[in-house]
């Protein structure tokens, strides 16, 4: 294909992006921007903590500005085995492994266990991180519908004596909820199969203790239960892990590629994620608080009220989602607006995330905007 015809695709596929309505662009922010951020995932407010900002400098000082090499060359750091223990305490699990990203987590953990001869059963709304994974697993995959368990249950009546896993959110990240974990375990535990759960919006948030909803149903520690997460949501870091048994992270260590050959977590990404960690277990009530301002929200909009942080509110179009978001930052206030391909039902909605870091002043004026904004679309 020569240079002009890659640049008249490339135009094509830009004109059609357009004309659906579906065209994304960056909006690059500034430290001091005097917008209230609703669509990103600081849940609990401690990107910009003191003593979170200060744990990350002094990780920064102490260690230097990256791990320098891959963790099985020289780039385990001490403040990574620290963290590890910190996050296996908090969510109740025998050991974890630390990563560069959520992401990279994901990857590891599908791809590490998963190969031609597994069978991967997966809810068809998980994050586009396991769908990767699963796809470069090469395993067969079944997609069942959202929170079917009895779809689980038939899909995993037909692997044959496979290897098998199971693949789920706590806390799903577009629609805002819940697994059935419960129900989940006891299938996966019938066939024998393995339970894998993405914490990404559980950690710091759902559960009793903000300890995630594997834990809250008493699922911890168990060797068919295995559990990733992010460091970048409610932690307000970057980073993610992979919890499970001392064999599943030896298993990791030696065959997850997404460990082996990437760098490890920056010092000071580490350093700040053991201090959110700490608030995040000793100020309960900051985890309250987002709790009642997602629930008051909730009610305002009509809409169910979301198992963690994240709110979905369904728009009738890509147009009209795209329309109510430039209306509220156009207030002062930023929302998600969430479109195809990034929504696996196809539904355009604002997606509208709680921060317990503002105050009481700024949180009320977001919520009227985005109660304003919604109702115009809907009502049109």
């Amino acid at each position: 294909m020569s240079g002009g015809s890659w640049s008249s695709w490339l135009r094509e596929q830009a004109q059609r992006r357009e004309s659906l309505g579906l065209r994304r662009s960056l909006h690059v922010r500034g430290a001091t921007e005097p917008v209230l951020d609703l669509a990103g995932n600081d849940y609990l407010g401690l990107a910009r903590h003191p003593a979170v900002v200060g744990a990350a400098a002094e990780a920064l000082h102490t260690w230097g500005a990256g791990a320098g090499a891959s963790r099985l060359v020289t780039g385990s750091l001490g403040v990574h085995a620290e963290l590890e223990s910190d996050l296996a305490a908090f969510l109740g699990q025998p050991a974890a492994l630390v990563l560069s990203s959520g992401y990279a987590a994901n990857l590891a953990a599908i791809t590490a266990l998963a190969d031609r001869e597994c069978l991967v059963v997966s809810d068809a709304h998980v994050h586009a991180s396991l769908v990767d994974a699963i796809r470069l697993s090469r395993a067969e995959v079944a997609i069942v519908p959202h929170n079917d368990v009895a779809a689980v249950s038939r899909a995993l009546s037909k692997a044959d004596g496979r290897r098998a896993l199971v693949v789920a959110e706590s806390v799903y990240s577009v629609r805002g909820d819940a697994a059935p974990l419960t129900e989940l375990a006891a299938v996966c535990t019938a066939y024998d199969a393995l339970l894998v759960v993405d914490e990404a919006h559980g950690l710091g948030v759902a559960g009793a203790a903000g300890a995630g909803l594997v834990r809250d149903h008493g699922l911890a520690g168990r060797p068919e239960v295995l559990v990733t997460v992010t460091l970048s949501k409610a932690l307000g870091s970057q980073g993610g892990a992979v919890l499970g048994s001392l064999e599943l992270r030896d298993h990791l260590v030696n065959r997850a590629r997404p460990f082996i050959y990437d760098t490890g977590l920056a010092p000071a990404a580490a350093g700040a994620a053991r201090a959110a960690l700490r608030i995040a277990a000793t100020e309960p009530d900051r985890r309250r608080l987002l709790y009642d301002r997602i629930s008051a929200l909730a009610a305002a909009l009509d809409v169910p009220a979301p198992a963690g942080a994240v709110l979905s509110v369904e728009m009738p179009s890509p147009q009209a989602a795209v329309e109510a978001q430039t209306s509220a930052r156009e207030q002062g206030v930023l929302v998600g607006c969430f479109r195809p391909p990034s929504v696996p039902d196809g539904i355009s909605r604002l997606r509208v995330t709680a921060n317990a870091g503002h105050d009481d002043g700024d949180w009320a004026h977001a919520q009227s905007v985005v109660v304003q904004v919604a109702k115009e679309q809907l009502g049109a």
